[in-house]
């Protein structure tokens, strides 16, 4: 893209993410769990019980990317491949572990009455309840931490163990925000600018509604969060609001108006405007009772 200069105050940040919708993982064997480092404390948390010390099965035992513990007639996979001529390839519950993943003598280990490949069939709601009946355990305490996290940006329903490669774009999106969410303010990791190319696709609205109290956490953390946005619930929420138009194609591409949502509303030669003008006659049905924007805050103050 081509630009005149760049200018502002942009050395004072330490990194820039782009938070698309691209996988968060090339690999089947990629999953929530992984990608939040989630399944380390998961596999510490095994090798801990009492059966796993005696046998001296490491943490790595309870990975099913390495050899070790997992089921080698499959290599971890849960299904073995079988390549057709003409066809797509099929993919057949492996006949040694039945699709568990694992040996035969690390299912035997068990926390709770649930063995490692019980725990990654469970949904993040579900593992939420399940280990925080336990939270007296360090390890424990640092999973469902990043458990709640996942739970916070709307994918509750997502199983542990589910293949990357199976979640939509939305939710491989709200996956990475919850990683960042996970790290430390500002002050521990630098200030990042977060940029989210239209985040809000094919979200139901109570998951937009914490997709905004998620970007609320990342600013009060002090980074930056720039949204690429056409959900008037989003756009309204705005501390400042750079609106390109006022058509598309040849007969876009200008900018109409920079400001706050109160004056774009002002603008006549702004489509975003017109409509937002509705919106902002509503109460915000985007945060919950009680939370203001950072916005309003400012109000507020002044």
């Amino acid at each position: 893209m081509r630009y005149g200069k760049l200018e502002g105050d942009y050395k004072c940040l330490q990194a820039v993410e782009l938070v698309d919708q691209n996988p968060i993982g090339r690999s089947s064997r990629s999953n929530p769990a992984t990608y939040l480092k989630a399944f380390d404390d998961i596999r510490d948390l095994f090798a801990a019980q009492p059966l796993a010390k005696k046998r001296l099965f490491a943490p790595g035992y309870f990975s099913f990317n390495v050899q070790g513990g997992r089921c080698e007639t499959c290599q971890g996979e849960g299904t073995i491949k079988v390549e057709m001529q003409f066809m797509a390839d099929l993919f057949l519950e492996c006949d040694q572990c039945h699709g568990k993943r694992f040996k035969e003598e690390v299912l035997e280990i068990k926390y709770r009455d649930k063995n490692i490949a019980d725990v990654l069939e469970m949904t993040i709601d579900e593992a939420l309840e399940f280990f925080s009946a336990d939270m007296g355990d360090s390890c424990v305490k640092r999973l469902c931490a990043k458990l709640q996290v996942l739970q916070d940006v709307g994918l509750g329903y997502l199983h542990l163990g589910q293949s990357s490669s199976s979640l939509s774009g939305g939710e491989a999106q709200r996956v990475k925000l919850a990683y960042f969410l996970c790290r430390g303010n500002a002050e521990e990791k630098g200030h990042t600018l977060f940029i989210f190319d239209e985040p809000t696709t094919g979200l139901h609205f109570h998951d937009i509604r914490k997709l905004q109290i998620a970007f609320d956490a990342l600013i009060a953390r002090g980074h930056t969060v720039l949204v690429i946005e056409h959900q008037l619930d989003v756009v309204k929420l705005a501390d400042w609001i750079i609106d390109v138009g006022p058509e598309g194609g040849a007969a876009g591409g200008n900018i109409v108006f920079e400001g706050v949502p109160e004056e774009l509303i002002k603008v006549k030669e702004s489509y975003t405007g017109r409509f937002l003008k509705e919106k902002l006659a509503l109460p915000s049905a985007g945060l919950p009772k009680g939370k203001t924007s950072a916005k309003a805050k400012a109000k507020k103050k002044q």
